[in-house]
């Protein structure tokens, strides 16, 4: 089944006072390259999310996106150091009575002073909030694998007639070919009787100059592999695995061939034909760079 790169998919998941919402985004890339952004307690959940990942896509960058929610208590405290509250008491009083001012430090004083009462995580358990994000990660891949069929489907049947055109133009090219050499002999014994009239013309010599320019202008190797190049094209894409990489070679195989004809054939008609093939081959190309 054909299925394009780009494409978008969102996914969510919650247990045991934890929210996760997964976004990803991917496009077009020769190889399956994923890129996670995620909080950083979360890092080292990183490894996990990219093996998922790569077990269900195959190519395309894929920007992933994992945010995280506190349903419950929240996984923060509040930890006071007394220790080092009492060793700023301790110095804030011997300053007071070395200047001889008034007053002593009050508890907001001490609140305020560095490191006496800091805002910690809780340390938690990631083996155990695996399961949840990895659900969220499995939920946002098949809303972004739905897509990419979806557009896959639609990438399909725009190749498919692109296919057909240069079928048509295959064809065209086929019923040409016979005419060349025919219109070659018309044109060398019309040239040939306009610059001697009086002299007899060797039919030898001719029959021998219009057999090696039928040879040199031969495309039937040509047209029998593009025939069989367009229609693994469309055997391809009726494949289960992957087809971009293989449909991108069979788009090289056709350009070739068609450059060959176009070298070989000698034929203004035959030349229009290869002409209009060609940018039918390029939009193709520019539509199987976005298949996986």
């Amino acid at each position: 089944m054909i299925k394009s790169m780009t494409g978008y998919g969102r996914g969510e998941s919650e247990n045991e006072g934890k929210s996760f919402t997964v976004e990803i985004r991917s496009v077009n890339h020769r190889f399956c390259e994923v890129v996670i952004r995620v909080p950083k307690y979360y890092v080292a959940l990183e490894d996990r999310i990219r093996k998922l990942v790569q077990e269900r896509i195959a190519r395309g960058r894929l920007d992933i996106f994992v945010t995280v929610n506190d349903l419950g208590s929240g996984s923060k405290t509040i930890r006071v150091d007394k220790d080092l509250a009492m060793a700023y008491y301790n110095a804030l009083e011997e300053l007071r009575e070395s200047i001889g001012i008034d007053g002593k430090p009050g508890i907001i004083d001490l609140a305020r002073l560095p490191d006496v009462i800091l805002l910690e995580e809780v340390q938690e358990d990631l083996d155990r909030l695996w399961p949840t994000l990895g659900e969220a990660v499995e939920n946002a891949l098949a809303s972004l694998i739905e897509m990419r069929s979806t557009e896959g489907q639609r990438l399909k049947e725009d190749l498919l007639k692109r296919i057909s055109k240069l079928s048509e133009y295959s064809e065209d090219i086929y019923r040409r070919a016979p005419l060349v050499v025919h219109e070659y002999r018309e044109k060398l014994q019309n040239r040939l009787k306009e610059l001697a009239v009086e002299i007899d013309i060797d039919e030898g010599r001719l029959a021998a100059e219009i057999a090696l320019f039928a040879d040199k202008s031969n495309i039937s190797e040509e047209l029998v592999r593009l025939k069989s190049h367009l229609e693994e094209m469309r055997n391809t894409m009726d494949a289960e695995d992957q087809v971009g990489r293989k449909l991108d070679f069979l788009v090289q195989e056709l350009n070739r061939e068609f450059n060959t004809i176009g070298s070989k054939a000698n034929d203004l008609e035959i030349s229009s034909l290869v002409i209009k093939a060609k940018s039918e081959v390029e939009k193709i190309r520019e539509q199987v760079q976005n298949i996986e």
